[in-house]
């Protein structure tokens, strides 16, 4: 199976990043804090009015998170324009993305890296920023919204283990041999072997239709001297004047550049091997005649001279403490304000930035085609330099992105293929998600309960 069968759990995944899935979850329209979706223990007791709908490796999921999980998945179709199932399929599909997340969550808490208390911290400060109120502020919103702070942090920190987890054990699952590597690059220059540009020479001595084989022979004897005064030194241009039959012997014989596809293949083959400013050794046979081929010149087509771009962005991670739609607003707020010129891209990437790149006002250096994953690369390829995106949804969260500057290079064989990997990795990490994903599920504990009756 090459794509998630379950379009609730697809959406999910593709549009709120890999912090646990759960923003469809999110209370969205508001700044306020989302409600957060820690599950709690499998030994606590739900409320009298709840009930579990599952248990999942210790954990659980109640009938009432699944109900505002499938309101909120209703909202969000709605204000999209989507189609959704009925309630019973999306009831299913709803419950079967909680317990991926149950799955992804109890993996990580076992396997995942420990988050020491100062990174915490920033995360959690981050959360701040982004909802645009103070620390004293978000214990407030929280206390009001009835949910303990202790938990919020334990919930954050269960987002970041999930998340590097999932990204160090999908990506060391793709192998990538050096035959796809090979195969890859072999379809690169043959796509780029069009654009590959001869200027030949000819003199053509034709052979009308249905002529003997007397008149043949006299015709290929004729060609054949034209060689031998070529190879003998004369000029090929003055050979081309006397005795070609074409229509460009008024220029030596001279085509002009011309593009690989827009010539005979049997003519690029026999000038391929040539250098500029030698003749082939032998005549060329066609339905026109008999030709003598010198090629001039050639221009190499750019299968590996390619651009790259300078970008740089600033990244908002969606959670249940930041909406999707809350993360693409306060985006398309600082575009408003870098158009302003009231902030910089870059004090705004320092400020709000959720990546390695923040200290550096989210520069991202020169980067080559495919390093990107494929939704980030086609929004920056589309820009010009100096422009900024709109917000862009990726799964590691929302990007706003500025295009520095582009420029031309050439690859060397080891850069060609580590670009060929880059691309092949990319191709292959959707289909290993789903898989680490099954095989996570498969190796869980999940208990489905019966609504009591």
């Amino acid at each position: 199976m090459t794509e998630d069968s379950n379009p609730i759990r697809r959406a999910v995944r593709r549009h709120t990043g890999p912090l646990l899935m759960a923003a469809a979850a999110c209370i969205v329209g508001t700044p306020a804090l989302a409600q957060t979706t820690t599950p709690a223990p499998a030994r606590s007791v739900p409320r009298t009015a709840d009930y579990i709908v599952a248990i999942v490796n210790q954990e659980l999921v109640t009938a009432s998170e699944l109900e505002q999980r499938m309101a909120r998945v209703r909202e969000n179709a709605t204000r999209a324009g989507q189609k959704l199932p009925d309630a019973a399929e999306l009831r299913k599909q709803v419950l079967d993305a909680l317990i991926d997340e149950r799955v992804q969550v109890t993996h990580a808490r076992d396997n995942g890296n420990r988050v020491d208390d100062a990174e915490l911290d920033r995360a959690v400060a981050n959360v701040a920023v982004q909802n645009q109120v103070t620390m004293t502020q978000l214990r407030q919103r929280l206390a009001a919204e009835g949910l303990d702070y202790g938990r919020f942090r334990n919930n954050i920190r269960d987002q970041i283990m999930v998340e590097r987890l999932r990204e160090r054990e999908v990506q060391a699952r793709i192998r990538i041999t050096d035959e796809e590597v090979d195969n890859l690059l072999d379809k690169q220059r043959a796509k780029a072997g069009a654009a590959i540009e001869y200027n030949i020479a000819q003199i053509l001595v034709s052979v009308p239709d249905g002529a003997s084989d007397a008149a043949v022979a006299e015709r290929r004897a004729r060609i054949d001297a034209a060689l031998a005064r070529v190879r003998a030194g004369e000029a090929f241009e003055a050979v081309a004047r006397e005795v070609s039959e074409d229509g460009n012997k008024a220029q030596g014989g001279v085509i002009g550049m011309r593009a690989a596809d827009r010539l005979p293949d049997v003519f690029v083959s026999h000038v391929r091997a040539l250098k500029p400013g030698e003749v082939s050794p032998t005549v060329l046979r066609t339905g026109a005649g008999f030709h003598v081929l010198k090629l001039i010149e050639r221009r190499e087509g750019s299968a590996f001279s390619i651009a790259q771009t300078h970008a740089r962005h600033i990244l908002l991670r969606t959670s249940p403490q930041l909406s999707q739609e809350a993360a693409i607003r306060r985006l398309a707020e600082f575009k408003r304000e870098i158009a302003a010129r009231t902030k910089s891209f870059e004090q705004l990437a320092r400020e709000n930035s959720e990546d390695g790149s923040a200290a550096q006002g989210g520069d991202l250096g020169w980067a080559f085609p495919g390093q990107f994953v494929p939704e980030f690369e086609e929004t920056m390829n589309a820009l010009a330099a100096g422009g900024v995106s709109e917000p862009v949804v990726s799964r590691f969260g929302v990007h706003l992105i500025q295009v520095i500057e582009r420029r031309q290079v050439s690859l060397d064989a080891k850069q060609q293929r580590e670009q060929a990997r880059n691309v092949l990795r990319e191709q292959k990490f959707e289909q290993a998600y789903l898989e680490w994903l099954r095989e996570l599920r498969a190796r869980a504990y999940i208990e489905m309960r019966e609504a009591p009756t």
